[in-house]
Parts: C-alpha cells; structure tokens; sequence
C-alpha cells in the first residue's frame, strides 16, 4: 500500500475538525492512503483498506475515515441533506467535513458550490439501462506524482448478460476528454 505520508509525519498535519477526513484510502487498483489531518489526543486515524472499522465511509472507489465513529452521524435523506462538504483553502488543501450517512447502495454527487466550499447530497443508484453506443460508466484520472487518482461514476445499467468494465485500462473502455490545465483525462467504459 502507498502512502503519502508515515504516521511519525503526523505533526506536520493540522488536527481534524469534528468529522473531518482525516485520511482517505483510494481502493481503485493498488491502494493508497492520502492523510488530510490528525485526530485529536491520542486517538489514531484508521488506516484499514476494509470499510469495517466503524470509522469509514466509502463513496465508490474511496474509503473515507474520520476519527469519530460513524454510527453517530445521521442518516442523509436523498437530494436533500448535504452529505460532506469540501472546503478549498489558499494552500492548496482540501478539508472534507462529513455531515450524514449517506443509504446504502447510493452515491454523492455535487448538490452545490458556494466559493470554495463544494457540498454534496446523496442519490439513488442509477437503475436506468443503457441505450445502443451509449457509455455505461465514466472514468476520470489525475496522475499524481507516485499514483493515479480515479473517480468513476455509473451512468446506466447494462442489460442481459453484458456487463460493464470496472477499470479504465480494461477492454471497451475509450479514451474522451483531457483537461490539460487540471491534468484530468477522462475515459468512457461501454458495454460488452
């Protein structure tokens, strides 16, 4: 497993906020840890690839670990309650609040965007099938420097026994759009 930073690097991190992110555990291929901050006292921030340590919420391919537990967030209502927020600061940092639990079997999506501070609410999974040479999953990769980060998003259902690449390097995967200024390439999966 990569890791960004090692636990005696902890003093270098700012110390988490209530339900804040305090790691982040990208599971798309090989994993890795990205630190965000550290939990208050002596409390540790889970570093377990698994989403069972009570501490986790995992939103696709990321598993996100708070230090609190997270059975004492609320449960999120669908379009309605904010999720977690991300806030951008003028150091480049991120810092990721969780504000409910999204129901199982959804995924987050940005409700809104005001100045640097993303909030995002939860959605149903899609259970839209695909049309003929439409994509069935999207895929968008940012290189880091030891790394690729990963998001991909489900955009319909493939029907009968044909399914839908898991990964961007897989078979019936096309190369799209590059933004060469946020060094984010994006790839198209479609059924087989």
């Amino acid at each position: 497993m990569n890791e960004d930073c090692s636990r005696e690097g902890e003093e270098d991190l700012s110390e988490c906020g209530p339900y804040e992110v305090c790691n982040k555990v990208d599971t798309y291929s090989t994993p890795w840890v990205e630190r965000q901050c550290r939990c208050p006292g002596s409390n540790q921030c889970s570093l377990a690839i698994g989403p069972y340590d009570g501490h986790t919420i995992t939103d696709r391919n990321q598993l996100l670990k708070i230090c609190e537990k997270v059975s004492e967030l609320p449960k999120c209502r669908y379009f309605r309650d904010i999720t977690w927020t991300v806030e951008l600061s003028r150091r480049n940092a991120t810092a990721q609040t969780l504000h409910c639990r999204c129901p199982k079997g959804s995924h987050a999506y940005i409700l809104k965007r005001e100045g640097d501070v993303y909030a995002f609410a939860c959605s149903p999974q899609s259970r839209l099938g695909c049309e003929r040479k439409q994509p069935c999953r999207l895929f968008s990769v940012k290189k880091r420097e030891t790394v690729e980060e990963v998001s991909t998003n489900t955009i319909c259902r493939c029907s009968g026994p044909m399914t839908c690449p898991k990964h961007h390097s897989n078979q019936g995967v096309l190369a799209g759009k590059t933004y060469s200024r946020e060094g984010i390439r994006t790839f198209l999966g479609y059924c087989l």
